[in-house]
């Protein structure tokens, strides 16, 4: 938007401003693409199963040590191990994942 408007003010200011006006507009675009990229690139993305850790669920059947789980009111529905054990209705914290089974603590 900043390009667009310094070239309309390119054709539309008299001689010495029209230049100033439209380097201003170019470094300030500059500026913004600059700063996008900068906070853009702060934060890794995080996908697939590496966003369970660190979740809470709910047991659905008792984990001693193998059970399932339910991910916090969804319909999810994961196998999942507790080496302390955990009954049904308690609620779990996920730290782990081994291949398609969650590791959980109570």
């Amino acid at each position: 938007m900043l390009l667009i408007t310094g070239l309309v003010l390119l054709f539309v200011l008299p001689t010495p401003w029209n230049v100033i006006v439209l380097l201003a507009c170019i470094l300030l675009w500059l500026g913004e693409v600059g700063i996008i990229w900068r906070f853009s690139r702060k934060k890794k993305v995080r996908t697939g199963t590496q966003t369970l850790v660190g979740r809470k669920a709910t047991v659905i059947s008792p984990c001693k040590p193998l059970g399932q789980v339910r991910l916090g009111g969804e319909s999810e529905i994961w196998r999942a191990r507790c080496a302390e054990g955990a009954d049904q209705g308690e609620t779990v914290t996920i730290v782990g994942i081994d291949q398609l089974t969650l590791i959980v603590e109570r």
